[in-house]
């Protein structure tokens, strides 16, 4: 089994073939956000630092950190983010940029085994990525796409993923610490998006030996009700092997997918974490147990 460990301070993650779905909360995120990206320019973080407790509070396991905007000093605001996430939260991050300059800034303040989002297979990222991964000891999300830019065709977005993980492997870092990003595309546009998903994971795990990720909600784009696709396609996903994703949990019906997934893949012993969850505690606040006897909740 194959097995990525990431960790804060006081806290380990896992994501493994065998393991509970690992939710990664996509909200600290300014794209698409403009009073957030403002309030971040100003050097106000009080929306961070609500979206991150939120956001664990709703059951995330990780959370991811993007600071992208535009003629912002990204950097400092990414290193900034993060610094306040870790001294609120315990939970794992994810660090979130396509400026090699902002990674290496969120890198170097981070406490525990992060997250890299993200490499793509053109070499030149590689080039400056990968040796930042490795210089901190991090694991990495590789998104399947290259100077060609995001094909259709699954057999090559595995080829650019495969690409990724040996040339990770050449900078010493292990394909247990590579996620891929099988790119998950609006299935309103295109149809066979979800179907191209669930081939190139299966794919993955069983000839690569790699967990896998993705922007859950891109599935969705463009539909109404949202969160109904996104929430069948996270528990279809799950079925074909995927072990992560990075998606919003404060959507009830995301995380009920996702433990319920998790149930059916016999990955909640006695289905334990679904009962905690969901389980009804009558308004008196004493509950049933087997041969009628009462017990206080």
């Amino acid at each position: 089994m194959t097995t990525t460990k990431l960790s804060s301070v006081s806290k380990e993650v896992s994501i493994g073939f065998d393991l509970p779905f690992v939710v990664i909360g996509e909200r600290i995120n300014p794209t698409g956000r403009r009073v957030l990206a403002d309030e971040m320019t100003a050097g106000d973080y009080s929306r961070i630092e609500a979206d991150a407790l939120s956001q664990v509070q709703a059951g995330a396991h990780m959370l991811d950190v993007n600071a992208g905007i535009p003629l912002a000093d990204e950097p400092r605001l990414l290193a900034d983010a993060i610094k306040l996430v870790q001294s609120i939260t315990d939970v794992p991050l994810s660090i979130d940029s396509s400026i090699v300059e902002a990674l290496e800034a969120g890198l170097s303040v981070y406490e525990g085994k992060a997250l890299v989002n993200s490499v793509t297979g053109e070499d030149e990222v590689l080039e400056r990525v990968l040796p930042l991964v490795a210089k901190h000891g991090a694991a990495v999300v590789a998104i399947s796409n290259d100077e060609s830019g995001i094909s259709e065709d699954p057999n090559e977005r595995f080829a650019v993923a495969k690409k990724i993980i040996e040339r990770a492997a050449d900078y010493g870092i292990h394909h247990r610490d590579v996620i891929v990003d099988p790119l998950v595309m609006p299935i309103g546009a295109i149809n066979t998006a979800g179907i191209q998903v669930m081939h190139l994971v299966r794919r993955l795990r069983e000839e690569l030996h790699v967990n896998t990720t993705c922007g859950a909600s891109n599935v969705s784009f463009g539909l109404p009700n949202r969160n109904g696709i996104n929430s069948a396609f996270l528990t279809m996903a799950m079925g074909a092997g995927m072990t992560s994703a990075i998606t919003n949990p404060l959507h009830a019906e995301v995380m009920t997918a996702v433990r319920g997934g998790d149930v059916m893949l016999g990955h909640d012993p006695n289905c334990a974490r679904w009962i905690k969850a969901y389980r009804e505690v009558p308004a008196d606040g004493v509950g049933r147990v087997r041969g009628g006897r009462r017990r206080r909740a």
